[in-house]
């Protein structure tokens, strides 16, 4: 996409006063879509040994701007402002650290470029500097020192703008957890003096299956929400594809799987526009409009999942997206090949023994041979005690009970799984299983 023009230093003046409404908007829109580039800008300023301090200037720049725009106005390039005052932030927390005179002539022409960057940098439109500055984030991030799931929470955290709880949400940890993965990570960054320029080719192509795994994550957390609000958030499903797609064009990352990965990605987001009626209610895949589908994110998916065929290896992505691609061109729930769906879980499960493919296994299961064997598939996944406190697996459960004809059994699992929630629109959708338990 087009930068457009570059704008003058005259666009980082405030523009219309705006409510405190408009402001959290604006704001929130640039944490999840601006942040984590603001820091891949400054890190490779100031070096990852200082990621740390950017991430906090980059948040304290977000805070003022909640605090001050709604009186001086949203600025006309509000990343180039943020990107001045997290600068600064930086420049503080230097001078508070007792670096600043040692430092000062190694930091100035560094940071004329970076005042240079804000004034010429145009709206947010993913220009070409900043994507290559995430690119080269992303790989930083994805260190092989560091454990792999370190690689990929450090890459959340600080270029996708997630939170220890959506990460948590992820890996089916405790928050607690992730922050000390997170500080440890960080720790050694610092510690073995980790540079920002990409390392040789050989070095960088094992560190893409972490930048997948992060992108996947990534998406899944725009698909379906883990805390908050919205239930969906298409911003985050777009600029995973985003990321994707310029992974994909980078001679380490145009590899079948990342092509596999983004077919999945498309055939998902196809589905985004039927996924919650217009009150906002959850609609679950029986419920869904299928004629709202969106035909060109299918047709992407399909084309990249034609391109992840030219190699020898099945990984996970071609799996997920095989299954993806079977209910996109199914013209019904009850069309829906089913058999297939299930032998490709079964693939699946042999790759992954994640609880979670088990769980979404027994739901095929029970489509090909009735909710008693969806239920004994249930009951055979060997480590089904990580997903107690995971409340699609109560809300499965409760399900396969109701089909059943157990709807005093269904009703208990809808409650607990209703405890288990953190979205409104799934609160929502769960009452109206219980309901219809009670009704029954």
């Amino acid at each position: 996409m087009n930068a457009g023009p570059m704008p003058s230093a005259l666009s980082l003046a405030p523009g219309p006063v705006a409510p405190d409404t408009a402001v959290a908007h604006v704001v929130d829109h640039l944490f999840r879509r601006e942040s984590g580039r603001l820091v891949a800008i400054l890190t490779r300023r100031f070096g990852p040994a200082h990621l740390q301090t950017v991430e906090d200037a980059v948040q304290d720049a977000l805070m003022r701007a909640m605090q001050t725009w709604p009186y001086s106005g949203v600025p006309a390039n509000p990343s180039a402002w943020l990107l001045l005052v997290a600068k600064n932030r930086t420049l503080d927390a230097a001078r508070r650290a007792g670096r600043w005179r040692a430092k000062n002539a190694e930091l100035t022409p560094l940071l004329e470029e970076c005042l240079d960057t804000a004034q010429r940098m145009p709206p947010p439109r993913f220009e070409d500097e900043i994507r290559d500055s995430q690119l080269r984030m992303m790989f930083v991030c994805c260190h092989p020192g560091l454990p792999p799931d370190a690689q990929v929470s450090l890459t959340l955290k600080t270029l996708c703008g997630f939170d220890e709880r959506e990460i948590a949400a992820a890996y089916l940890d405790s928050a607690a957890a992730v922050a000390k993965r997170l500080v440890r990570a960080r720790q050694y960054l610092r510690a073995h003096r980790v540079g920002i320029g990409l390392p040789p080719a050989a070095e960088l192509a094992a560190r893409v299956a972490a930048v997948q795994q992060a992108l996947y994550l990534l998406f899944n957390e725009g698909y379906k929400a883990s805390h908050g609000d919205s239930l969906l958030r298409a911003d985050l499903c777009a600029e995973a594809i985003r990321l994707g797609t310029l992974l994909a064009a980078h001679p380490a990352g145009d590899r079948p799987e990342t092509h596999a990965l983004l077919a999945l990605m498309h055939l998902h987001a196809a589905r985004l526009p039927a996924r919650a009626d217009d009150d906002g209610a959850l609609l679950v895949l029986a419920e869904q409009d299928r004629s709202r589908w969106d035909r060109e994110q299918i047709r992407l998916g399909l084309a990249r999942l034609g391109q992840s065929a030219d190699g020898l290896r099945v990984t996970r992505y071609h799996l997920e997206a095989g299954i993806a691609a079977v209910h996109a061109l199914a013209p019904s729930i009850e069309a829906t090949n089913w058999t297939q769906i299930v032998a490709l879980y079964d693939d699946l499960l042999a790759l992954d023994h994640s609880p979670i493919v088990a769980l979404n296994r027994a739901v095929a299961v029970s489509r090909v041979r009735g909710p008693g064997a969806g239920l004994g598939a249930l009951a055979a996944i060997r480590s089904r005690a990580r997903l107690e406190r995971y409340y699609l697996w109560h809300a499965v459960t409760g399900q396969l009970q109701l089909d059943a004809g157990d709807p005093s059994q269904a009703a208990a699992a809808f409650r607990r799984a209703r405890e288990l929630a953190t979205l409104p629109a799934e609160r929502e959708l769960l009452e109206r299983k219980i309901a219809a338990c009670v009704a029954s």
